[in-house]
C-alpha cells in the first residue's frame, strides 16, 4: 500500500483518501487519476465508510498535470486526447455523483488540475498558505473539464475572470469567491477536518446526506453533460494546436512563454 499513489484509510466511518504522489507534488497523470477513482469507488462500497476526505502527503495538495506526462501528450492523436481527457471526466463525476459527502483537505498549493479537483468536492477546508488558481490558459491548454461545474459554482462572471487570466489567489479569495467553504489554520486544520466528518457521520442520516446532495446535483444535470461531451471534446482540440505545442515546450524548457 505505501507504494501506491492513493493511500485508503478508513477511521470513524471516514474514509481518507491521500494523494501520495509527493516527490511529483502530487501531479495528476493516468495512473493517479484511475488510482484516485478507484479509491472513490471503493469508498462507495465500503459499508464501514459513511464520509470520504481528499487530502494530499507533502507540500502540494496537488501542481496539476504531470511534466512528463505534458510531454507525452504532445504526440496524443485526437482519439487519444480524448479518452485521456475522459478519464478526467469520469474522475470529477465520481466525485460528484458520489453517494457519500466528499471532503477536500488542502494542506497546499491546488492549480490547475489540483485546483480542479478541489473545485468538484462538496466541502472543500484549506490553510491560508494554499494557493489556488486554474493556470491552464497560460500553457496553452484550456481549463475545459472545470469550466462546466465552475460557471455552476460562482456564476459566469468569477469563472471568467478566473479562467481567462490564470491568475493565482489566495485561499481567503477563494472562500469570498464561494469556491471553498473554510479557511482554517495549518495547526488545526486536521482535527477540525476529522471533527467535521465526524460529526456528519454521527449526527445525520447516510440516506438522507445522498438525497440532499442528489437534490442539489439535479439542477444542473439536464445541461452539464452536454457541456462535459463538449469541453472533452475542446480539449482534445487544443492539444492538436501550435500554441499548445508551443506552451508546453516553452514550460519544460523552463523559457518564458511569449504569447
Amino acid at each position: 500500500m505505501e507504494n501506491s499513489l492513493v493511500l485508503y484509510q478508513v477511521d470513524q466511518r471516514v474514509a481518507y483518501l491521500t494523494l501520495n504522489r509527493a516527490e511529483k507534488r502530487n501531479a495528476l497523470n493516468p495512473a493517479l487519476v484511475e488510482q484516485l477513482t478507484n479509491a472513490l469507488l471503493k469508498a462507495q462500497d465500503d459499508a464501514s465508510a459513511k464520509v470520504v476526505v481528499i487530502k494530499a502527503n507533502g507540500a502540494v495538495f496537488s501542481a496539476g498535470a504531470d511534466l512528463a506526462y505534458m510531454q507525452q501528450l504532445q504526440h496524443f492523436t485526437y482519439e487519444e486526447n480524448v479518452a485521456d481527457s475522459n478519464h478526467l471526466k469520469t474522475l470529477f463525476e465520481t466525485i460528484r455523483t458520489l453517494s457519500k459527502v466528499v471532503i477536500a483537505q488542502v494542506e497546499g498549493h491546488a492549480i490547475a488540475g489540483g485546483c480542479g479537483l478541489a473545485t468538484i468536492c462538496d466541502i472543500v477546508f484549506a490553510v491560508p498558505e494554499a494557493k489556488f488558481g486554474y493556470t491552464e490558459v497560460k500553457l496553452g491548454f484550456v481549463p475545459a473539464i472545470v469550466s462546466c461545474y465552475l460557471v455552476q459554482k460562482v456564476g459566469e462572471t468569477l469563472a471568467k475572470k478566473l479562467l481567462l487570466t490564470g491568475e493565482l489567489f489566495t485561499a481567503e479569495d477563494a472562500l469570498k469567491y464561494n469556491l471553498i467553504t473554510y479557511v482554517t489554520k495549518a495547526e488545526d486544520i486536521c482535527q477540525i477536518v476529522e471533527n467535521f466528518a465526524v460529526d456528519l457521520c454521527n449526527n445525520a442520516s447516510g440516506n438522507s446526506l445522498m438525497l440532499t446532495k442528489q437534490l442539489i446535483n439535479q439542477t444542473s444535470n439536464t445541461w452539464l453533460g452536454e457541456c462535459l461531451t463538449n469541453a472533452v471534446s475542446s480539449n482534445a482540440q487544443t492539444r492538436e494546436s501550435d500554441d499548445f505545442k508551443k506552451g508546453i515546450g516553452a514550460f519544460l524548457a523552463k523559457e518564458k512563454i511569449k504569447w
